[in-house]
């Protein structure tokens, strides 16, 4: 990505406040965008921590509050990002949930409904606003929905959470097609093992743990934030103004097994 290739445009990110939402609002800001930092009300503190980040380091930056679940905190997310800078032309839909490892027949009916009105849900309705508003613009946009390795191949005992990775890769595909006319690209993002905190929470606070899972890797290590955000960043650019539909796996070669 060359610097400042983002100059003049206008980016949200979902879960923003930490982990790779953090580090793909600072690749976007230091790439030149202005950039919407968008998380839980109860992220208040941290999301405000990040637009300190990006105006130290001289970058444009707000922070919002958003529930994704909700299709009333999405469609002022968008309202905010238009009011705020004037138009939107790239959003990174990453706001995310996964609970502890469970088989398929033990999963409570609440905790597969949770599960799914975040993290398919929650992207389906970002989508809906984000297109909605790159069609009145009538300049095309991009967006980059973060699924997940677990959107790919299927993963023992997270089964809503593979369903719902699945089920973004699926919508991400279905729009790159029904959009591509209008200039607009969607593409997703499928993490592997990154330990954010939300994935130190689901392994617990063992090294041992994190290092077993780790050597699972082909690469025999965890990807950190930042490696996803510059996947995110490029699919974002000019550098990817044709590539549209596509899943791409950061996994250190978990896939290419």
């Amino acid at each position: 990505m060359i610097a400042g290739a983002l100059q003049g445009k206008t980016a949200i990110v979902t879960g923003a406040s930490r982990g790779m939402g953090r580090a793909t609002s600072l690749a976007f800001a230091q790439s030149g965008a202005a950039v919407v930092v968008s998380d839980l009300a109860s992220q208040l503190d941290a999301g405000e921590a990040v637009v300190a980040e990006i105006n130290a380091l001289g970058g444009q930056a707000a922070f919002t509050s958003c529930d994704v679940s909700r299709e009333s905190d999405v469609a002022a997310l968008i309202d905010f990002a238009v009011d705020r800078y004037g138009q939107l032309d790239i959003a990174c839909n990453n706001a995310g949930y996964q609970f502890p490892p469970t088989a398929t027949a033990d999963v409570e009916s609440d905790d597969w409904d949770r599960v799914m009105s975040i993290n398919l849900k929650g992207v389906w309705l970002c989508m809906k606003y984000e297109l909605r508003q790159f069609l009145k613009q009538g300049h095309g946009g991009s967006i980059v929905n973060i699924a997940s390795l677990a959107g790919l191949v299927g993963i023992e005992n997270q089964g809503p959470y593979a369903a719902s990775k699945h089920g973004v890769v699926g919508l991400t595909k279905t729009a790159a097609l029904e959009y591509a006319r209008s200039g607009i690209r969607v593409n997703a993002v499928c993490p592997g093992l990154v330990m954010t905190k939300m994935v130190r929470d689901f392994l617990g606070e063992d090294p041992a743990v994190h290092q077993l899972v780790a050597d699972a890797t082909p690469m025999g290590r965890s990807g950190t934030p930042e490696e996803i955000a510059s996947a995110v960043l490029w699919l974002s650019g000019p550098g990817a103004s044709f590539t549209t539909g596509l899943a791409m796996s950061v996994d250190g070669g978990w896939v290419a097994r």
